[in-house]
């Protein structure tokens, strides 16, 4: 990564924490009605049903938080064990093979310092409920069970005294229980038939309650409330997603982050989390080296339907294409590297020689939509394609706009004063996409029919609203914009609506993509 790159990240991680801040303070919060990020709310949510043990282990009592310990003996948790073991074995192994001439072990003597598996499962550290977030928004996957619910979980120690606002006990991990909006044939308090529209309506109204800590968590939990019927026969799945590796900047590297994302679907017949394909994550390795693989995923994806699918954010890719692991590696830039979860996979300058997708096959694609009469929304060029590729997959999404590889670190409360102790619970990203998140509530509780689609990650979907006008989720200072040529025909159709606001300028951070960040216009 080049001096300037470096400082221009510097400067963004920098917005990250304090802009949010700024809009916070001048309008209504972006998350209202579709995220709970009320810190004493949540400490009073953890303490109660909703907490981690609770949730897994119902006939706990409430008052007996499960430490990790006691987490990973579960019979129901020892499949994640064992992945977990399994992964840093292998993600050991590789570095090994990769970068013989750099140490890696736990501890700041290693070149790369991995995090210590001995307290994942130390009595001393558990999950603390950080955040609950509607992705009611995802429900074109299930139409039956609304979407979903996350209860997003950080791992933190106990053992650790809260020594101030400057010093925080939380570990870079974190448990994301998701859970079926609706479970199958729920009923509300009344007896009647629960629907998406109620669900969605209970949301929407909680964001204008002028509540918070104790009174907000109990209305919020009390019938006819959002969370009344979120319980544990709502669970659908954990993901994880684990700092497993840091590299400090060295003479001979930049600093370097490396996330491992995991899933685990429960099944209800052994009663355990069995490790699951991530969604869309495509298997590059496999795809690129196994002909046949390779072969069936480039017909499969160019097929029109999931053409138009994967253009509109819908897109769900047959499991035999997925890995069972990402590795989401931060900061990347902006230019094509192969930290990237798609690279290699289309034709472009720097990939690999042998690419599953050609342009001529992308031309193609783009022109027998358009003999269908499909517009396309995002993807109008080879390198749209590409972009949407990296983006689509978990790993791809985690390296756009997010904090370190999080885009969900959660609240704080357990700091020494949790009403100043994080102000941004989210990444970017997180906050730019509530605009979408919020329009899809309101089409469900009004009885119309949502629009699920999506656009890149780096870029917010606006909804023909304002209210990210200006912000640095959209074209404000910070932004992710594309630097537009003089003569219109040599812009690329797929980023072209990526300006910046009056007195900002795209400073380019990629000469090949032309990709870079709004900053002010002078510089």
């Amino acid at each position: 990564m080049s001096r300037p790159l470096r400082f221009l990240v510097t400067i963004f991680a920098l917005l990250c924490s304090l802009l949010p801040l700024r809009h916070a303070q001048s309008a209504p919060a972006l998350e209202r009605g579709a995220a709970i990020t009320d810190p004493l709310a949540l400490r009073e949510l953890d303490r109660g049903r909703l907490g981690l043990s609770r949730m897994l282990v119902p006939a706990r009592p409430a008052d007996a938080p499960l430490t990790d310990g006691q987490l990973f003996a579960l019979p129901s948790m020892a499949p994640v064990r064992t992945a977990l073991d399994g992964e840093f074995d292998r993600y050991t192994q590789r570095h090994n093979a990769d970068l013989p001439n750099e140490t890696i072990g736990v501890g700041t003597s290693f070149d790369f310092q991995l995090f210590d598996r001995a307290l994942l499962y130390s009595p001393d550290t558990r999950f603390v409920l950080a955040g609950i977030v509607n992705r009611m928004d995802r429900a074109y996957l299930s139409e039956a069970n609304c979407g979903e619910i996350r209860l997003i979980y950080r791992l933190t120690r106990t053992d650790a005294p809260a020594a101030g606002d400057a010093v925080s006990p939380r570990l870079p991990m974190t448990l994301n229980l998701v859970l079926r909006a609706k479970d199958h044939n729920a009923i509300d308090g009344k007896g009647a038939a629960l629907t998406c529209a109620e669900i969605a309506r209970r949301w929407l109204a909680a964001g204008d309650w002028p509540l918070t800590g104790a009174a907000l968590a109990e209305k919020l939990t009390s019938e006819g409330g959002p969370l009344d019927l979120v319980g544990p026969e709502n669970i659908d799945r954990i993901e994880t997603n684990l700092q497993i590796a840091h590299a400090p900047k060295s003479p001979i590297r930049d600093f370097r982050t490396d996330y491992l994302l995991k899933v685990f679907d429960y099944d209800a017949r052994t009663r355990a989390f069995e490790e699951a394909p991530l969604e869309n994550q495509i298997d590059r390795e496999r795809i690129l080296t196994d002909n046949n693989l390779r072969r069936d995923f480039k017909a499969w994806l160019l097929e029109p339907a999931h053409f138009s699918e994967l253009d509109r954010g819908t897109i769900l890719i047959p499991k035999q294409y997925l890995s069972t692991r990402a590795i989401a590696s931060t900061p990347i830039g902006f230019s094509p590297s192969d930290l990237q979860p798609a690279f290699g996979l289309v034709q472009e300058e720097g990939a690999a020689a042998d690419p599953v997708f050609t342009k001529t096959d992308v031309v193609a694609a783009l022109e027998g939509a358009a003999k269908r009469g499909i517009g396309p929304q995002n993807i109008r060029s080879v390198v749209g394609f590409e972009r949407r590729l990296n983006d689509i997959t978990c790993a791809g999404c985690h390296q756009t706009r997010g904090i370190g590889g999080f885009h969900f670190p959660g609240v704080d409360w357990m700091a020494a004063n949790p009403s100043n102790s994080t102000v941004v619970p989210g990444s970017p990203h997180f906050f730019g996409d509530q605009i979408r998140r919020r329009n899809i509530l309101t089409s469900m509780r009004d009885g119309e029919w949502p629009d699920y689609s999506r656009g890149f990650s780096s870029r917010p979907q606006l909804r023909g609203s304002s209210e990210l006008t200006g912000t640095e989720y959209d074209d404000g200072w910070g932004a992710h914009c594309y630097s537009q040529r003089a003569n219109a025909a040599d812009n690329d159709r797929s980023f072209e609506s990526w300006t910046c606001a009056k007195g900002l300028a795209c400073q380019v951070m990629s000469d090949a993509s032309r990709m870079g960040m709004c900053f002010v216009g002078s510089r």
